[in-house]
């Protein structure tokens, strides 16, 4: 049994936007991924950090749940920049249960255990994409509520947090998102979005009591990061 978390699979099975386009380490990324998340197991939990599909909505995206429902266990999803099939959770549940697919479950203002530790999360926010309009304060006040309410709902348990966007990297840092980090003890934080030469932007390793990891598709070389055994 592990924990295993990846993101940014950019998947496009149901659209014509494959990221091989891009050459470089996405050059046949779908073999690569196949490859890479084989190391998974039925009695595993996977956390998928967002942007899992270019597709626009839960009807185009069928073919590429498919693909996520073959990974095998349990599947924790979080909402990426690029998601934009997301909708309701219950509207999820439905489109899952109508298509076959199982063991799926969205990081929503909540919370899943995993062996004495709780798996909390949200979509995160880059405040600095945009600053032109109160619409951007409100998206970024509500992703601040929506990991509050993830880390409450986890009670005592100790804390591991997935985002989609970085809390911190070298130029930038989102001290709200830090600031409730630090207020819920959480020991180590996982996030994607950062990709080819901005990874060498990306925040790794311990710091003020936190340990950071990028884990990015093209990062992580298409192979899931083992979190916990």
């Amino acid at each position: 049994m592990a924990l295993y978390a990846i993101g940014d699979l950019h998947l496009c099975l149901g659209a014509d936007k494959p990221m091989d386009i891009f050459g470089g380490a996405w050059a046949g990324y779908m073999d690569k991924l196949r490859q890479g998340l084989s190391v998974i197991t039925s009695e595993d939990t996977t956390v998928l950090a967002g942007d899992l599909s270019w597709a626009l909505d839960l009807d185009t995206a069928k073919a590429d749940f498919a693909f996520i429902n073959s990974i095998p266990g349990r599947k924790i999803i979080l909402k990426g920049n690029h998601d934009y099939w997301w909708s309701t959770a219950a509207k999820f549940q439905k489109f899952c249960l109508e298509n076959g697919f199982s063991h799926m479950h969205l990081l929503n203002n909540n919370h899943f255990e995993y062996n004495g530790f709780a798996i909390c999360g949200t979509r995160g926010w880059f405040f600095e994409e945009d600053k032109s309009g109160e619409h951007d304060e409100k998206v970024f006040r509500r992703e601040l509520l929506r990991l509050e309410s993830s880390l409450k709902s986890a009670g005592d348990f100790r804390k591991l947090v997935f985002l989609h966007y970085p809390p911190k990297y070298k130029g930038y840092e989102c001290p709200e998102i830090i600031s409730l980090l630090e207020k819920y003890q959480v020991s180590r934080c996982f996030y994607g979005h950062l990709h080819g030469a901005s990874h060498g932007l990306a925040m790794e390793g311990q710091w003020q009591g936190i340990e950071y990891r990028l884990i990015s598709a093209d990062r992580l070389n298409f192979t899931p990061f083992r979190v916990l055994d």
